[in-house]
């Protein structure tokens, strides 16, 4: 079935551009090109759409206001802006109703790429109670004492990369945040980050004080106090398991981008049950006070009381937002990997058995089952290496205790 996407633009122009440039695309795409945001807003009244693409600085009502109100009224519509390189305040304005961004002049093939890429998660998660719950992200909760440290550091003039990247490194919520815009052709990358060092560095310590002190992208978490309990094991855990799959996939492959990529996509494993504490509180306490009764695994929980469970909606956001595909799979199938088409290591081997590792300690706590899916690893002829692998917990432990001594 063909894709129906909405190119929205001012400038007649722009669109004859855009309809001569995407002519090729004739047989996997259907498309409209509308002047103006009034326009488009009548043009969805009207059909049902797969995507927006829309021009950022238009008269009366700018990109942003104009997927605001497409992301009330139609959450499922993939949401796209177009800018230019001088637009900076106004695309970090649209952080919270856009899912991605492009630079103009439109590269046909990017944009194939990321809109590929996002209908490929949205069409296998058909779950609209998904795509309700993402659209309802203003965004990312932080625990208030990494909250704290961040908008602390970013006052002083003084405060280097390395240390808003170690601050940020506690916090999966800040961290899916700034790979969102470093993947965003707005800050004009070829190719896409894995790395938090790499977005960090690309993005730069006055575009995250930017975010945070004038555009509050982050947020400290202020709602259900009876959730909020669970947010420091949550967050301990994401960097426990960051952590070990870095050093997994360090001995593994001896790459340090990979390491580095596999610390990030360990980091954001969890992101789905952050989400799912901002927005469900209710409904996700029922299901944390269920799990670990009777040895379940937190998954079945979630999918019988939600229709979905935290990877799923996990994953879901990451492919939306245009991050890696190897951090996607990672989000998306940690607990299941065999069901990935992955035939070599990836980040989602280390972030599987890091997770596996971790929970199997925290279990006497926790009550989840996370067991190593086997045959996943003998396909990877990495059977038997758990045992090695634990010696990496112990050692992220000591870690931990020597630097709070």
């Amino acid at each position: 079935m063909l894709k129906r996407l909405l190119f929205v633009d001012d400038d007649a122009m722009v669109l004859a551009g855009l309809r001569r440039g995407l002519h090729e695309m004739r047989q996997e795409w259907e498309m409209t090109f509308t002047t103006g945001a009034y326009a488009a807003l009548e043009a969805l009244e009207n059909e049902t759409y797969d995507a927006v693409i829309t021009d950022m600085r238009m008269p009366s009502m700018d990109g942003a206001e104009l997927l605001e109100r497409i992301k009330d009224r139609h959450p499922e519509i993939v949401r796209i802006i177009l800018s230019g390189q001088s637009e900076k305040e106004a695309v970090l304005r649209s952080l919270a109703p856009a899912h991605q961004y492009l630079a103009k002049p439109c590269d046909i093939r990017e944009l194939k790429l990321r809109l590929r890429q996002a209908f490929a998660s949205r069409d296998l998660v058909r779950n609209p109670s998904i795509a309700a719950t993402i659209a309802r992200l203003r965004s990312l909760p932080s625990l208030p004492a990494v909250y704290s440290e961040l908008t602390a550091a970013l006052r002083s003039e003084m405060t280097s990369l390395a240390q808003i990247e170690q601050i940020i490194a506690k916090d999966p919520g800040m961290a899916t945040k700034i790979l969102q815009l470093a993947n965003s052709a707005f800050i004009g990358v070829h190719g896409r980050v894995s790395s938090l060092r790499q977005a960090v560095s690309l993005i730069g310590v006055e575009t995250v004080r930017t975010l945070s002190l004038s555009i509050h992208v982050f947020s400290q978490f202020d709602k259900n106090s009876a959730i909020a309990v669970h947010l420091p094991p949550l967050w301990e855990h994401s960097v426990c398991v960051a952590a070990i799959a870095q050093r997994i996939a360090a001995q593994e492959t001896g790459s340090k981008p990979m390491a580095e990529e596999c610390f990030a996509a360990g980091l954001l494993h969890d992101m789905g049950k952050v989400i799912l504490f901002a927005e469900k509180p209710k409904e996700y306490g029922e299901v944390l006070s269920k799990t670990g009764c009777d040895g379940g695994r937190i998954e079945t929980r979630e999918i019988e009381a939600l229709g979905y469970s935290h990877a799923q909606l996990g994953g879901y956001l990451m492919s939306v937002w245009g991050l890696p595909t190897s951090l996607v799979q990672a989000v998306a199938f940690h607990h299941r990997p065999s069901e990935a088409i992955d035939i070599q290591f990836s980040p989602l081997t280390a972030v599987h058995c890091a997770d596996a590792i971790s929970k199997a300690a925290e279990t006497a706590q926790s009550g989840e089952d996370i067991p190593l899916d086997r045959q996943y690893l003998d396909g990877l002829g990495l059977a038997g290496k758990e045992g090695e692998w634990l010696g990496f917990l112990e050692e992220f432990r000591v870690a931990k205790r020597e630097a709070s001594a």
